[in-house]
């Protein structure tokens, strides 16, 4: 087989191997919020037989249809996109995981809390750099003691 095949079959592979983990990830949090393919089906405007497809691995869906079916299952659609393969996974928090994965608040309290915490967390990292610049160059004043 020429390079060229094996680098296509690996892609091909791959594509089939993301849409299949999506496909399971969001049977999964179907099962979890005990609704029917059917019942998601109408929550989301998706089509019953696509959402099927989708499920099994056998369709890869879009960015909007992962948003559509993120607000009917009330997940974040960041998480969606990143199983997908749509987005890059951002930095691994504990704190973002479960704000990200909690089904009692809305998608918009989640994006609010996100941002807070994002706030907090840069506030704190720009305090630690201030503390380690001043460990590292040391004041005139406390050359003087």
């Amino acid at each position: 087989m020429p390079p060229e095949e094996k680098l296509s079959a690996k892609v091909s592979n791959a594509a089939s191997d993301m849409a299949s983990d999506i496909g399971s990830f969001i049977r999964s949090q179907r099962e979890l919020a005990q609704v029917s393919v059917r019942q998601l089906a109408e929550k989301s405007g998706v089509s019953n037989p696509y959402l099927s497809q989708v499920e099994r691995g056998l369709r890869k869906p879009s960015a909007d249809v992962l948003n559509q079916i993120a607000k009917a299952l009330r997940v974040s659609a960041e998480v969606l996109y990143v199983r997908a393969g749509i987005l890059e996974p951002s930095d691994k928090s504990q704190v973002r995981d479960a704000i990200i994965t909690d089904s009692a608040i809305t998608e918009r309290q989640k994006q609010i809390l996100l941002d807070i915490y994002v706030s907090f967390a840069q506030q704190s990292e720009s305090i630690d750099q201030d503390e380690a610049i001043d460990q590292e160059c040391p004041t005139e004043s406390d050359s003087n003691e």
